[in-house]
């Protein structure tokens, strides 16, 4: 099987995991677009599904919020603290490039079941969901 054959049988992979996610939750939700990408909405959390061919990864992110302007050392440690502990399989990362915070989780295609797809995309919702506005309240008014 050619990487293409390989790409495009994760992406209807996918496109079926999220389809039959949708049916479980009665919500209907779009297929990966031609770039491998979809958004999904959980409670306040916005979820990017993202399958990147290239790298055989599985990629979930979710916005959080802006670097704030002020007591950045704060933020950057309580963000490292949660890591520890409180995000599950999902981590607090930085886009350097437009400064940005964002839950990500993200797994090898290879073998990815079900189970592990629901999974994955409960725990970033759910961290997200609760941390979301939690950072915004201590962070973003400053």
């Amino acid at each position: 099987m050619s990487n293409e054959d390989t790409a495009v049988s994760y992406r209807k992979l996918i496109d079926d995991y999220i389809n039959k996610f949708g049916k479980e939750v009665g919500v209907e939700f779009s297929t990966l677009d031609d770039d491998g990408y979809t958004k999904v909405k959980r409670g306040s959390a916005i979820i990017g599904i993202n399958v990147l061919e290239k790298e055989g990864v599985l990629l979930f992110l979710s916005a959080i919020m802006k670097v704030p302007e002020s007591r950045q050392i704060d933020f950057y440690r309580k963000l490292l603290e949660l890591n520890f502990l409180r995000t599950s399989d999902g981590a607090f990362a930085i886009d350097a490039q437009n400064d940005y915070v964002y839950l990500r989780a993200f797994r090898g295609l290879a073998g990815i079941d079900y189970i592990e797809f629901v999974d994955m995309l409960d725990t970033v919702a759910q961290v997200a969901d609760e941390w979301d506005d939690k950072l915004k309240e201590e962070f973003a008014s400053e």
